[in-house]
């Protein structure tokens, strides 16, 4: 097989996983379609009815506007299929989503290129890093991961037992340590190391948010002693079962850094898939990657096309 054929086949294997990933949410919006649109004229009311559907599943105000005018103006009183509206939904959805898919570009400016990972506890952030750093580490870049949630034990240890199996070295401090401390000496290692990467996990104790955002702006404050620009990526997992809270999330977190990019998990466990198209609609931040799984080939680079479609349960 060639390395062509390969990449096709993985990402062929990717799309279904997404699909299957999606599922949850797909059947919620496949079953309301399919009881609106059996074979029905569409009308002002069947209009309503849709938008009021697509609202109810997380897609947002605009989203759900846009699709609804869309049909308005092709079909409106013409009879229409539960296919069809699918159709279109994915469409727009697909629209809608591709100025958000972007890759996070490392730039031999910066040597390292600093990344920090925010997000609340159980969102998978010390999950994506290492997702992160397995990625960069196969593209044959030197990576340095810093356990800076040093509120939670069992995150720096998480981070360990990664940072092991990829090869990645892994710098911590007891728990409880000062993270700002540790970020400032894991930019020294860094920097003394030539790595190409730093990923720096945080604490997302939102609870406490005025503690967490001190937190936080003190990490970039350190860090920019060392480089006046870093971090050069703030990425903000975003754990997809929470639904619309996500979008308080997104608010609170890009009060305390410069959030440049999200990246949304956990798409295989719940209902509420539709939250990546309403964040995308509100807050045009760039999705670096969406997670349908736990294994850390179940993490992939965002593909607005598969998604929509995936989330609409319609094939390739």
């Amino acid at each position: 097989m060639t390395g062509s054929q390969a990449s096709e086949t993985e990402r062929a294997g990717w799309t279904i996983r997404l699909r299957h990933g999606l599922s949850r949410s797909s059947a919620k919006l496949t079953t309301g379609i399919g009881e609106l649109f059996g074979k029905r004229r569409l009308d002002d009311e069947a209009l309503e009815e849709l938008e009021e559907l697509l609202i109810g599943a997380d897609l947002g105000v605009k989203t759900a506007a846009a699709v609804t005018q869309r049909l308005a103006k092709a079909r409106f009183n013409q009879e229409v299929g539960a296919d069809e509206v699918r159709t279109v939904l994915a469409d727009t959805i697909a629209e809608i989503l591709v100025p958000v898919a972007q890759t996070i570009a490392l730039s031999d400016a910066h040597k390292p290129h600093v990344i920090l990972v925010c997000g609340v506890n159980g969102s998978g952030k010390t999950t994506t890093i290492a997702k992160f750093g397995r990625l960069f580490h196969g593209l044959g870049l030197k990576v340095i991961f810093a356990a800076c949630d040093t509120f939670r034990a069992a995150a720096i240890e998480q981070l360990q037992i990664w940072g092991d199996r990829i090869g990645c070295p892994v710098l911590t401090r007891p728990p409880g340590a000062d993270s700002a401390s540790l970020a400032f000496d894991a930019m020294l290692l860094a920097q003394a190391e030539r790595a190409d990467v730093l990923l720096i996990d945080t604490a997302g104790r939102l609870q406490n948010k005025a503690h967490l955002m001190a937190e936080l702006q003190k990490i970039v404050r350190v860090l920019q002693k060392h480089d006046p620009k870093a971090p050069h990526d703030c990425i903000l997992v975003i754990d997809s079962t929470v639904g619309q809270n996500a979008h308080n999330q997104v608010e609170v977190f890009r009060d305390m850094v410069n959030v440049t990019g999200l990246v949304v998990t956990k798409l295989d466990g719940s209902a509420k898939g539709g939250v990546v198209v309403a964040l995308a609609e509100r807050f045009g931040l760039p999705v670096y990657a969406v997670g349908a799984g736990e294994g850390m080939d179940d993490m992939q680079a965002f593909d607005p096309q598969a998604f929509a479609r995936g989330l609409l349960g319609l094939g390739a």
